[in-house]
């Protein structure tokens, strides 16, 4: 590994490329849409859909889909420019920013092609590489391929980030716990796919939060899923690098939302413990809060209801799938009569070891333990009842 010092603005012209577009011959004519979402990229948007347009021979024809996410620059224009010149180009445009999930999702529901790959507007990624992941695809091995950073295909990348690298692998590790894969690249942009595949993920996520979600949807479709080193040279913030923190949190978020709800058992207790821990919290709080006004028993149903309301509010946000099996009214009417059941045995308990002689809080601490264990099954097996597809 060596340090690459050039500016990512500049094109990567080693001549390791041109054998890497020879070795890699097609056995019939490939028809392949490339989605190029593009948001202020006036400086490269040209030279890397050019490298891209490169990767065409007799045997492989691109679709080239530009998404303009409502560019500030004159990134459009150029799109335009560019599609007068080239007829394989389209370009789309958003009237309104949406960020790159949305503008991926613009993209893939447009696509024509058999196959169906993202390339971005800079020039982090070398688009020779995508001949590499196009050949599982095309002989029938592959439903998707991506493109691995950490698989290095030339043995040389520019060295940036230390933290970033860690986070990215940190994700990558939790959604492969997750979704029980081996990937080593989840957040990679070249991700390439049957177009009948990707067209039939319900894709929600809107910026970068729609890499943790696509690999989700592979997941739990059982798509056969390939991996490929390729080649990376990725560019500073200064450069027009534009992920952030709030990204990697808004990831962390997805891996959960999208994945926790297929689980296996003993994963999905663990993180109802800390949904759990929120919970009690918030009843114990109120609890005490309420206590010097009103009765325990009072005290401790207004608490437990409370609480209830934001296990609920946790669980379909993180843990459990929305409508998984009742409609909203159902699913409430459920879930109310299983907490109207459980507020009733957790104010029968508290009380009982109140008159035992326990202190009010330790009577509801432990009434709330107990809770615990019969909230988390109520909830997977009464309210949000699914069974997941990973193996126990």
């Amino acid at each position: 590994m060596e340090r690459n010092g050039n500016p990512a603005t500049k094109p990567v012209t080693t001549g390791s490329h041109i054998p890497a577009m020879n070795d890699v011959t097609f056995p019939r004519p490939v028809r392949f849409s490339v989605v190029v979402p593009c948001y202020n990229e006036k400086e490269t948007l040209r030279e890397s859909v050019g490298r891209l347009l490169a990767i065409q021979d007799d045997m492989l024809t691109l679709e080239v889909i530009v998404v303009d996410d409502c560019s500030r620059d004159n990134s459009l224009e150029i799109a335009r420019e560019m599609a007068k010149e080239h007829p394989e180009i389209v370009v789309l445009a958003h009237e309104v920013n949406q960020g790159k999930g949305g503008a991926l999702q613009t993209g893939f529901a447009r696509a024509t092609g058999e196959f169906v790959g993202v390339h971005d507007a800079d020039l982090e990624y070398d688009p020779m590489d995508l001949r590499h992941l196009l050949v599982p695809l095309v002989d029938g091995r592959a439903d998707a391929v991506l493109g691995s950073r950490y698989l290095n295909a030339t043995g040389t990348r520019r060295v940036l980030y230390f933290y970033h690298t860690m986070i990215n692998k940190g994700l990558t590790l939790l959604s492969n716990l997750f979704t029980d894969l081996d990937l080593t690249d989840m957040e990679t942009c070249y991700k390439l796919y049957r177009r009948e595949l990707i067209q039939s993920f319900d894709l929600k996520e809107k910026r970068f939060g729609i890499e943790p979600e696509m690999v989700s949807h592979l997941a739990h479709s059982g798509a056969r899923v390939y991996e490929r080193g390729i080649s990376y040279s990725g560019r500073t913030y200064e450069e027009g690098k534009k992920i952030g923190w709030r990204d990697g949190v808004r990831a962390l978020y997805c891996l959960f939302h999208y994945n926790a709800h297929r689980a296996p058992l003993p994963l999905q207790l663990l993180i109802y413990f800390f949904i759990g821990v929120a919970a009690a919290l918030v009843n114990t709080v109120f609890f005490l809060a309420l206590l010097p006004i009103m009765s325990t028993g009072l005290s401790a149903a207004l608490a437990y209801i409370v609480a209830a309301g934001a296990n609920y509010w946790l669980c379909i946000k993180i843990l459990f799938r929305h409508k998984s099996r009742w409609s909203a009214p159902g699913e409430l009417a459920v879930y109310g009569a299983s907490v109207a059941a459980l507020c009733a045995l957790d104010v029968g308990i508290t009380l009982a070891l109140v008159g035992l002689g326990l202190s009010p809080l330790a009577a509801k601490l432990t009434a709330t333990l107990i809770g615990f264990v019969l909230n988390f099954l109520a909830r997977r097996t009464l309210v949000f009842p699914e069974k997941s597809r990973l193996n126990l």
